[in-house]
């Protein structure tokens, strides 16, 4: 029971994957969001309060022309404590005064210096209404550099956790991948030499009952249990090829597939009918054999599910150029949205009740993993059917990236 729910768990982890990455970029951007607005919020509290400290001065420098009793409280209290807000006085006549806290290089002249405030003055008024005082001067300022740096913090900040996220994120992908590539490996290569025992004596009682009394009698049933025998140490071979570097030579695609078609007619619905069409039959590629032969039994087995059993699998083999040689399976089976074209790739994918989902998985990885190819869903039509498309390497060159660019650009 535990076993059967934690399969289950993992299942539905990989089939909503999609979901869970949205989820995740959902509650990335309402914590972004509600970063900025918080950060907002608190630039326009600091804002209010520097423009009450301006106010503030002016008031104590328009006392201060008038009263002289409390000039040295004023002075240390009041106008010697900003020290972070830039500020210019201009007289009535337009003329620049005082001014606190304008940065100058060390070895400025006065004409350098009246450039800079200048230039202070006009990012001043761009900034801020300047306030008048009652002896008609004015005091122009702009925000200090605290809150200027805090009102772009939270973008700084969320821009280095983006960059952050990514690369963490396709560093731990990649290490995921590379660990679920090393596990993989290491099981089929612990199923392939598991099953060579028992595959080794089945063989072995084959040979003994080909040789018995009962071979006579039971001639076509002894000669089925033969095919599947050597279709298990097939099976075994193909296991041991994964995670190794498989032998690719030059095959002739249209008996490759027709061997792995005919040994799959009898163990599937009778209702079900398989052509093969090729219409030059001396076609080559580079494959894998026993790999090849695996994909093609998957999508055949996934387009019998895809009919319920019952209609038509059709697959031509076509090489238009030296560059690549094209197989197409096509089946009259229920079909799918376009959105699907991708998703049916994905480990765990499968529309059935039964089963995990990887002989596509299975089939994109050998294709375009060891044979350096394409496989994709060509065309497909809810309540008509579906086409895969297979594309290898010629035999005589391999096909470059340009041609594969404009071939695949469906």
């Amino acid at each position: 029971m535990k076993n059967t729910l934690q399969e289950f768990t993992t299942l539905d982890f990989y089939q909503n994957k999609s979901r869970i990455k949205w989820l995740i970029f959902i509650c990335s951007v309402v914590i972004s969001f509600g970063s900025i607005y918080y950060t907002n919020n608190l630039v326009e509290e600091l804002k209010e309060r520097e423009k009450r400290q301006i106010e503030l001065l002016a008031r104590a420098l328009e006392y201060a022309s008038i009263y002289t009793d409390n000039l040295t409280f004023i002075n240390q209290e009041i106008i010697q404590q900003n020290n972070s807000i830039p500020l210019i006085i201009m007289d009535e006549y337009g003329n620049p005064g005082e001014f606190k806290n304008i940065k100058f290089a060390k070895k400025a002249t006065e004409e350098d210096k009246l450039n800079v405030l200048k230039a202070e003055l006009q990012k001043m008024k761009e900034e801020y209404e300047p306030i008048q005082m009652e002896n008609g001067s004015f005091i122009f300022y702009r925000n200090s550099v605290l809150l200027t740096s805090l009102r772009y913090y939270p973008y700084v900040q969320l821009a280095v956790i983006i960059v952050f996220g990514i690369l963490a994120y396709a560093v731990f992908n990649q290490s995921k991948i590379a660990e679920q590539n090393q596990v993989w490996a290491g099981l089929t290569k612990e199923t392939a030499h598991q099953l060579g025992t028992p595959i080794a004596s089945l063989m072995a009682w084959i040979d003994y009952l080909k040789n018995s009394p009962v071979w006579e009698e039971n001639k076509e049933v002894i000669q089925e249990m033969d095919k599947d025998v050597v279709k298990l140490r097939m099976v075994t071979e193909r296991f041991s090829s994964i995670g190794s570097k498989p032998v690719i030579v030059s095959e002739n695609v249209f008996t490759v597939v027709d061997d792995a078609i005919t040994y799959l007619r009898p163990r599937i619905s009778s209702k079900v009918e398989m052509t093969v069409n090729g219409y030059a039959r001396d076609i080559e590629a580079m494959i894998n054999k026993p790999l090849f032969e695996w994909v093609i039994e998957n999508i055949c087995k996934n387009a019998v599910d895809a009919m319920k059993g019952q209609g038509i699998i059709s697959i031509d083999i076509v090489k238009e150029s030296e560059q690549y040689v094209i197989v197409d399976i096509t089946d009259n089976g229920k079909g799918m949205e376009k959105s699907m074209y991708r998703k049916v790739f994905n480990p765990g994918f499968s529309t059935r009740k039964r089963g995990w989902g990887l002989g596509l998985t299975l089939a994109k990885r050998i294709i375009e993993g060891y044979h350096q190819g394409k496989v994709f869903v060509k065309s497909s039509e809810v309540g008509k059917g579906t086409t895969f498309r297979i594309v290898l390497n010629g035999v005589k060159e391999q096909m470059n990236e340009k041609a594969k660019e404009d071939f695949f650009s469906f």
